[in-house]
């Protein structure tokens, strides 16, 4: 339980820490979905749930843009999507890890790593 707790309070201390940058590529992907949602045609409501289910690459398909701008932006929001899971994935890798090195022995780690090289 100690790892955990110890898991969450870095994480979301790291969360804190980079969420300007998480705030500004949620930015870019929302006013990107209105461009795209004006030039479809389309509702503000549905242009923003399009624009997340590209972002994080689940593209369930039910709306997908026909016209030559809005797809070039949609390959836009995919990508500062990936990017901006790749930092949610990043920080809960580099969370676990500090967690672990602080409740394992250090000699597991060091037998670990010898095993490993």
């Amino acid at each position: 339980m100690e790892f955990t707790l110890d898991f969450i309070q870095i994480f979301f201390w790291v969360i804190y820490l980079v969420s300007p940058l998480l705030l500004f590529l949620s930015l870019v992907i929302v006013m990107l979905s209105q461009l795209v949602g004006r030039i479809e045609k389309w509702s503000r409501f549905d242009a923003l749930y399009w624009s997340f289910i590209t972002a994080t690459t689940v593209g369930y398909g039910d709306f997908r843009p026909l016209k030559k701008a809005s797809r070039m932006l949609s390959v836009l929001i995919a990508f500062v999507g990936v990017m901006f899971t790749g930092i949610i994935i990043a920080i809960t890798l580099n969370a676990a890890s500090i967690a672990f090195e602080k409740h394992v022995d250090k000699r597991v780690i060091e037998k670990m790593k010898e095993e490993f090289d």
